[in-house]
């Protein structure tokens, strides 16, 4: 007969450490509920999202004139798509869509450190991100990969 104990050992203490579960953008049941902390553990998976600007943001990052404003908003979708910046305009809405790179990423996030080229300047859709989005309140967090140092000395035996 095998021996049991007399009471179960705590809680976790047979489960696996649980590791974050990296959020697939397509899947909004797999965005993790937002808090300030995650952003500078994550790869900016929300810059790889579409981002909606109205012609004031485009004005703010400064690649639409002042001037312009009163210029018809097809007109200027036009040049800034032609320019590559601009992939598509909605003339209902007045929405335009920014045109991203090949692997998804915004034109304005910097490939190697994975921040906002223009963060000061930023449209209303990023700076309100994720109160608004596909998701209010919720993150499509994607943790960055921890780099191990393979250089690592350790005590060899005497």
């Amino acid at each position: 007969m095998i021996a049991r104990p007399e009471h179960p050992p705590p809680l976790g203490y047979l489960m696996k450490p649980q590791l974050i579960a990296a959020a697939e953008l397509d899947r909004l049941e797999t965005w993790q509920k937002y808090s300030s902390h995650m952003c500078g553990g994550c790869v900016s998976s929300c810059c790889t999202l579409p981002v909606e600007v109205k012609i004031k943001d485009l004005i703010r990052i400064g690649i639409v004139d002042e001037f312009e404003r009163g210029d018809p908003p097809k007109n200027i979708a036009k040049r800034l798509q032609k320019e590559g910046i601009v992939e598509r305009y909605n003339a209902k809405s007045e929405i335009f869509t920014l045109q991203r790179m090949s692997n998804n990423d915004c034109l304005y996030l910097d490939r190697k450190s994975r921040f906002c080229t223009i963060y000061d300047t930023r449209p209303d859709t990023c700076r309100n991100h994720p109160k608004i989005g596909p998701r209010p309140g919720y993150c499509a967090y994607k943790p960055k990969e921890v780099v191990r140092d393979t250089n690592v000395r350790t005590l060899e035996r005497f």
